[in-house]
């Protein structure tokens, strides 16, 4: 009996220990969310300085090996062409489209509104 005491004190331990070590997440958040918020602000940070943000939010994640979250790169593509640097933009909208097959239709048709403003 008193071997069976020890051994279930062990386990809720253990079970406890584990519980306690806190969420993963899926992806790497870092920037992106206070970005977003400051974009539909627009009175702290201008558009660079959110791009510069989300860049190094982009970095971070490939340093750790973790994926950045869905709508990042369609977002930084969208700042991008806000400060003309269209092809950049497209780029991003194109990498989104890849790496999160889900956003397929808005990024087509993000790219092709791009692509007829650069003819």
């Amino acid at each position: 009996m008193n071997l069976c005491n020890k051994t279930s004190s062990v386990l809720l331990a253990a079970g406890l220990l584990v519980g306690c070590s806190g969420p993963t997440t899926l992806y790497q958040w870092d920037n992106f969310q206070p970005v977003l918020y400051q974009y539909y602000q627009q009175d702290e940070i201008g558009p660079e300085e959110q791009v510069a943000a989300l860049e190094e939010n982009i970095e971070q994640a490939r340093a750790r090996g973790t994926r950045v979250p869905p709508g990042l790169h369609a977002h930084l593509g969208l700042l991008y062409a806000n400060t003309g640097r269209e092809e950049e933009a497209l780029n991003q909208f194109a990498t989104e489209k890849a790496l999160f097959p889900e956003s397929a239709p808005f990024m087509d048709f993000l790219l092709k509104q791009g692509k007829e403003r650069s003819q």
